[in-house]
Order: C-alpha cells, then structure tokens, then sequence
C-alpha cells in the first residue's frame, strides 16, 4: 500500500494541529479554570442579554450593561459583608470559647454521665475552633493572593462580556468543528443542556435561594452572627444530599435547651416548612425534570471538582462527569459510532 503526497500532508498537518493544541493547552492552563468560569457565567446571563435586546440593539452595549451590573451585584455586597463576615466569625469563635457548652449538653443529655459530656464539650469546641483556624486561614490567603485573583477575575469577566456578545458566532463556530452528524448533534446538544441546567440552576441557583431563606430565618428569629452563618448554609446548601439543616437542626436543639421553647419550636417550623420545601419540591422538581442523574453521583463529582479545581470545580465537576456518563450510554445502547457519523450525510441528501 503506496502513500501519496497527499496522504503524507494530511498526516503532517494533523501532527502539526495536535502538536499545538498540545502548546496551547498548556499556554492556558494557569487561567483555564477562570475561562471556563467565565463562559458558564455566560451561560448563566445569557437569558438576560437576550431579554435586553428588546430595547438595547446594539449587541457590545448589551454585554457591556450587563457585565457592569454582574460586576456590580458581585464586588459592591463582598466590600461590605467581608469585613462583617470576619467579625462574625471571630464572635462565633468566642462564643463557644465561653459558652457553657456542659450545662447545655447535659440538658440535651441529662442521662449522660459527666465523661461523657465532657468529651462531647472537648470534642465540639474542638471543632469550632479548627473550622475558624481553617477560615481565618483562608481569607488571610485570599488578602495576600488579591493581585492573582484580580487578574483571574478579569480574564473571568473579559471572558463572560466576549462569550455574552459573541454568543451565536460561537455556538457556529463549535458546531462547525464538531465531527458529530446533524441528526446526533442536535439530540446531543439538547441532552448537553439538560444536564448543565439541571446542575446550575438545580443544584447553584436553588442553592443559592435555599441558603438565603435559611439566612432570613437566622435574621427573624434572632439568631448571633446571622451572616456567616448564611455563607455557610449556602455552600451547605448548594452541596446535594448535605443542605442546610446540618445548621438549623443544632441551633434549633440550642434554642429548646436554653428555654426558648416557642422561639425554637416558631424557627424548626420555618425551616421545615420554608427552607425544606425548596430543596424537597423546587429542586427535585428542576434536576428531575432535565436529568436522572443520582444526587450522590452530582455530590461526589461536586466534592472531587472542588478538590481538583477549587470552588470552579464545584460546578465544573458534575458537568464532566454527566457528560462523560451521557457519551457512555451511547455507547452502551451501541450508537456512539453513529453520533461520528459523515457530518454531511442527512436523510434525503446523496453523498
């Protein structure tokens, strides 16, 4: 078998195509978590620049509003809450530190014997103190790491105004190099969609909006330290099967043990009723609707993305595994090979 010069080009090109996605990639790679972050931001606004075209024509003017008011909704509440929110958590710590966490455990415990509720006390002031040790650690980070992260940011930005403006040339462009066939590539896109829907507006949006009403309920009912708290139960909350009760559970058992009957009775309702409901209906609702994915599938991607690419990869993490999982279904129902079929044979068309 004879390879001809023109056999020979093709191979040389392919080599020299990998050769530099293979240089590119790594060129990316230290931004490539804030491209990403960026282009899902996109994803996320996209109904908002496309509600905006009614009166806003010009496609730059739209992105740029747009990218000013995320930017807006983003920094101004972090300039406030941040300095707030480190010292609330200093109150947190200095509450358990002389809060008389016997006298509580054994009214929860009144059987317990003294061994007993003294390692309890041990073991949860323990735990208070290495949770704060941990945050205290982390914003000092993020203070020294502030010119890193405002170059992050801003590739995150630059990205989501491009990716916002030039949206439809994008999807051309994806659709063009994609080597699936017309009939597949439509099903699969759709599919695509689904599962991102189902993970961020199913598992962020509703997270975030769960981990606000617990927040609004440490407000009503008076409870210390009510913004920290809120950060925490909402990234309990946007972690599936964990949620925010991990918090208002004990703050409720506090409550009772401390003689504030009506009040702990008046804020476990809220939250059984309120905060339970949007996590039991509102997002079984939008995950069982798009997607079929199992929660402790989307838990345990959302754990390993995290550990591998940071708070991004919360996000990014059930994505890449529902996709992988969605290519491995076709393959195992045998029609991965027609998903690659000739990108230009349709039915009714002749080659």
């Amino acid at each position: 078998m004879q390879i001809d010069d023109k056999d020979v080009k093709k191979i040389a090109v392919g080599i020299a195509l990998a050769i530099l996605a293979i240089l590119v990639f790594f060129l990316v790679k230290p931004v490539l978590v804030s491209i990403v972050g960026g282009l899902i931001l996109a994803y996320v606004f996209t109904p908002t620049f496309c509600w905006a075209k009614r009166w806003i024509h010009n496609p730059t003017i739209n992105a740029f509003i747009v990218s000013a008011l995320i930017i807006g909704l983003v920094a101004f509440p972090l300039w406030f809450v941040m300095p707030v929110m480190l010292q609330q958590v200093f109150d947190v710590y200095t509450f358990f530190q002389k809060a008389n966490l016997s006298s509580m455990i054994n009214a929860l415990f009144p059987t317990a014997s003294e061994q007993f509720i003294s390692q309890l006390s041990i073991s949860v002031n323990n735990f208070v103190a290495e949770i704060v040790t941990t945050l205290l650690a982390s914003m000092n980070k993020l203070f020294l790491e502030i010119p890193t992260i405002s170059l992050h940011l801003f590739i995150i930005f630059f990205v989501f105004f491009f990716a916002l403006r030039d949206g439809d040339k994008l999807r051309e462009f994806i659709s063009a190099l994609s080597p699936f066939s017309h009939s597949h590539e439509k099903i699969l896109v759709q599919q695509f969609k689904d599962i991102t829907d189902s993970v961020v507006y199913g598992q962020i949006i509703v997270g975030l909006v769960q981990g606000g009403l617990a927040g609004l309920g440490f407000l009503i009912f008076g409870v210390k330290n009510a913004l920290a708290l809120t950060v925490l139960a909402i990234f309990l909350s946007i972690l599936p099967i964990i949620g925010p009760f991990v918090l208002w559970v004990p703050i409720g058992i506090f409550m009772l043990a401390s003689g504030e009957s009506t009040k702990g009775i008046w804020y476990i309702l809220y939250n059984v009723i309120i905060v339970s409901f949007v996590d039991n209906f509102l997002r079984t609702y939008l995950i069982s609707r798009k997607t079929n994915i199992s929660p402790a599938i989307i838990l345990v991607a959302m754990i390993g993305g995290f550990f591998f690419l940071g708070i991004v990869g919360l996000l990014l993490g059930p994505l890449i595994v529902a996709y992988f999982l969605t290519f491995l279904k076709t393959y195992k129902d045998r029609t991965f090979y027609d998903l690659i079929a000739d990108k230009d044979h349709t039915p009714g068309k002749q080659q």
